[in-house]
């Protein structure tokens, strides 16, 4: 009996890079859910409508003034993965069309200390001192990362900026805004932990209002990279991005970082890279992050 299919794999077809031993199984698999076969249409359909209205963006020299600016590396990564035409390429997209806007992919560490934002942006991302621990002006666990806390790492922010776009992207998905739910969280823990060759947890909010929906895996810098993704009874949805790239093992204090809507709080523990992202404000995304902080106790 042949494995089941699973989002990822029909994602494979729609981008036309389905292992060829899986063709069949999931060529089947459409047959018997035309409103599958039909929703990969529409985004093999969307992905021709994509590159006819990129591709020659991807011929132009990025501007010079673009280029030196942190938003101008978003917009070559952008640009690459559209060429690729990978599984990014619909976050791809996206951060073309946010790069060309007043504001840009910029992600600013409002933390003291951090790199000043560019001129057009010191009004929307002001310095603020993150305290030692989310929602928490006293010691505890977070109180020890932070005493060694200093300028933000590029690691840091390249993980904050990934979580953010990770959010931006899957969290208004109404249908399929995961790929494994919580009626199956057994199977998502010992897929995704495997996946990562690192034991997942995922913390539990219910206290706090948010219950999890269920996780899908996402492609990082050099492996694969967890989601998990909660929402409440308002519809507000939270997700945790969770990394084992970390290569320096260094780790940090929590910091926060705002692009647009979406709030991030993140930090680094060893190899371990956490990020919350919502578009809530920062007290209540603090104390949910601090919620998820004390949950996950370092691996090994």
């Amino acid at each position: 009996m042949s494995a089941p299919v699973v989002e990822a794999e029909l994602q494979a077809w729609v981008d036309g890079c389905l292992p060829a031993a899986r063709r069949a199984a999931v060529d089947a698999y459409l047959a018997r859910h035309p409103d599958q076969a039909a929703r990969l249409q529409a985004y093999r359909q969307q992905n021709a409508a994509l590159r006819a209205r990129y591709n020659p963006v991807l011929d132009e020299a990025v501007p010079a003034a673009l280029a030196a600016r942190p938003h101008g590396i978003l917009w070559q990564a952008a640009r690459a993965a559209l060429a690729a035409n990978g599984p990014w390429r619909h976050v791809a997209a996206l951060a073309l069309t946010l790069a060309g806007g007043a504001a840009g992919w910029w992600l600013h560490d409002i933390q003291a200390g951090g790199a000043a934002a560019p001129p057009a942006l010191a009004g929307a991302a002001r310095a603020q001192p993150t305290p030692a621990r989310p929602g928490s002006a006293s010691g505890g666990p977070a109180a020890q990362l932070a005493a060694a806390d200093g300028p933000p790492t590029a690691e840091g922010q390249a993980l904050a900026r990934s979580a953010a776009v990770a959010h931006a992207v899957y969290s208004p998905e109404q249908r399929h805004p995961v790929e494994v739910g919580a009626d199956q969280q057994q199977h998502l823990v010992t897929w995704l932990s495997k996946r990562l060759g690192a034991p997942l947890h995922p913390p539990q909010l219910g206290a706090l209002g948010y219950t999890l929906i269920g996780g899908r895996l996402l492609p990082g810098q050099s492996g694969p990279v967890a989601q998990f993704m909660y929402d409440n009874a308002g519809g507000k949805r939270l997700t945790l991005y969770v990394s084992t790239e970390q290569r320096h093992n260094n780790s940090t204090a929590f910091r926060f970082a705002q692009e647009g809507q979406v709030g991030v709080f993140y930090w680094i523990d060893g190899r371990y890279g956490y990020a919350l992202s919502g578009a809530l404000d920062r007290t209540a995304l603090a104390r949910l992050a601090d919620a998820v902080y004390v949950q996950l106790e370092p691996p090994g």
